[in-house]
This record gives C-alpha cells, sequence and structure tokens, in this order.
C-alpha cells in the first residue's frame, strides 16, 4: 500500500511537472509568433517607405535632408538585430517618417497628390497592425515572464534554462509617434 501511494505522488508530481514545463514552452513559442508578426508588419512598413519618398521627392525637391533622413533610419532599422536595437530603430524611424507626412502641408500639390494620399492611408494602417501587434507581443510577454518567475515555474525556468523575455519597446521619446498614428488630413 505505501509502495502505491508513492508510485501515485511520484506520477502525480511527473505529470504537474510536464503541465508546468509544456506551459513555459507554449508561452515562449507564442512570444516568438508574435515577434514574427511584428516583423512582418514592420517589413510592410519598410517597403511603403522608398514609394513614399519617392512620391515626395517629384514634389519637395527642396526638402533633401529629410528624404535622406528617413532612408537612413529605414536601413537602420532593417539592419536592427536585437528587440532593444529594433524597437530604437523603429522609434527613429516613425520621428523621420512624421517629418515627411509633414512636408505634405507645405506642398499643396503633393497633398492632393492620389499617390502621396493612398501611401499615407497604406502607412496609417500599417501602424495601427505596429501598435496592435506591440501590445499583443508585450503581453504574451508578461504572461510568460510571470509564469517564468512565478511558483512552480520558477523551480522549473531555472533548471531548464527559460530566459526572460525583453518587451518591444519604443524609445521613450518615440513612442508616442508609433502609437498615435500619422494624421491624414486633406
Amino acid at each position: 500500500m505505501g509502495g502505491l501511494i508513492l508510485l501515485s505522488v511520484v506520477v502525480l508530481t511527473a505529470l504537474w511537472l510536464i503541465g508546468v514545463y509544456n506551459g513555459l514552452v507554449s508561452l515562449r513559442q507564442r512570444s516568438k509568433q508574435a515577434y514574427a508578426d511584428i516583423t512582418v508588419q514592420l517589413k510592410q512598413r519598410h517597403d511603403l517607405i522608398p514609394n513614399l519618398v519617392e512620391t515626395v521627392k517629384g514634389y519637395a525637391t527642396h526638402e533633401k535632408s529629410t528624404l535622406e533622413d528617413v532612408v537612413k533610419a529605414r536601413n537602420s532599422a532593417i539592419s536592427a538585430k536585437s528587440p532593444e536595437a529594433q524597437g530604437a530603430a523603429e522609434g527613429v524611424l516613425s520621428s523621420a517618417l512624421s517629418r515627411l507626412i509633414a512636408l505634405s502641408e507645405s506642398y499643396p500639390e503633393l497633398k492632393a497628390n492620389q499617390n502621396f494620399q493612398q501611401l499615407q492611408n497604406e502607412l496609417s494602417d500599417v501602424e495601427n497592425k505596429i501598435s496592435a501587434a506591440r501590445r499583443f507581443l508585450n503581453n504574451i510577454v508578461a504572461e510568460y515572464n510571470a509564469a517564468r518567475e512565478g511558483f512552480p515555474g520558477v523551480l522549473i525556468a531555472q533548471r531548464f534554462g527559460f530566459e526572460p523575455l525583453d518587451y518591444f519597446f519604443l524609445e521613450a521619446g518615440d513612442q508616442r509617434a508609433v502609437e498615435e498614428p500619422p494624421r491624414v488630413q486633406f
């Protein structure tokens, strides 16, 4: 009888450990998927920028430095490797894009251009998707980190190498620029 009770305790403990381990694995995988979703949205954003720059270039030839800043920021964002570096680079890119969009106020022909308006709308849509994807990722990261640091996860996480995950933050000064989509005014 004592052996049966001991066996039951061992089996239940093993099942419990497997459940906690699998829960951590699941949360880690969901965070990787959420980060991949952000990457897809950022790629769409990066792909829109050359068209937007070319459209503006045709009307705002005197704004070369603004256009160069956008291209430089885009290239920097594309080459960023870590979530921290990517967040910082995307914040700089958002700032540069805001300045580019603001140019339309100085150039009525540009503001009236159908292609520019369409690109502005697409960019606004992508910015909204990025913001939603970032919120989703940060929620999953918070859930994973809480499960990893709470009991009983802390016992398993340390033994099996579950490292804490980083949130996808933008630079503090530039975070507002992405959370608020660009204003499209006609």
